[in-house]
């Protein structure tokens, strides 16, 4: 067999290396207070990607956020750390979006609760089920900013500075994880051999 066609693939029985496997969609269309993806099969990638789309919150002016499952613990401490920037079509742009001890890890702008304004985005996690390292994630959003309401992207990373093997994610209204999702959908996917 040829060393390249090994190598791609192309002669079978090699993994498809970056091939993105649908490991769960979910749905929220109306109020719910967040949405779990709980079998992420951590043990089997390394690399992990989330999409989501239509994220509207049931309260004017919240953002989407997230949190991390810990050997099926929900860590809610002041613990997870950020930064972001955050551009405006108006040209305002700014890196004031960031923490190093927050209760999540903030995703996108603040949303308006009107059915003409969404926020969407794609997000990558790295090293979940490896408790001898930190889980670290990076995202990009994009949506309509509720005050103005302006076009906006929003890019960043985030951290959970602990060791542990995180097996679960949960998506909520990171400035008030008590308030209600209106709308979200989300898929997660693993990265074949990452």
């Amino acid at each position: 067999m040829p060393l390249g066609a090994a190598r791609f693939g192309l002669l079978g029985g090699v993994a498809d290396l970056g091939k993105l496997e649908l490991i769960e969609t979910k749905s929220i269309t109306s109020s719910t207070n967040s949405m779990d993806f709980l079998s992420i099969q951590e043990s089997t990638y390394n690399v992990h990607f989330l999409t989501y789309n239509n994220f509207r919150p049931e309260t004017n002016a919240d953002r989407l956020g997230l949190r991390f499952f810990e050997s099926g613990t929900l860590e809610t401490a002041s613990v997870y750390q950020y930064a972001n920037q955050l551009g405006r079509a108006g040209g305002t742009f700014t890196d004031t979006v960031r923490s190093t001890a927050d209760n999540h890890i903030f995703l996108g702008t603040n949303i308006a609760n009107t059915a003409t304004n969404s926020d969407s985005g794609y997000c990558y996690f790295y090293n979940l089920g490896d408790n001898t390292k930190y889980s670290f994630t990076t995202s990009h959003t994009t949506g309509m900013y509720y005050n103005t309401p302006e076009y906006s992207f929003f890019f960043g990373s985030g951290v959970l500075p602990q060791t542990s093997t995180v097996d679960g994610i949960r998506l909520l209204i990171g400035n008030s994880p008590a308030r209600n999702i209106a709308n979200l959908q989300a898929s997660l996917y693993g990265i074949a051999e990452s």
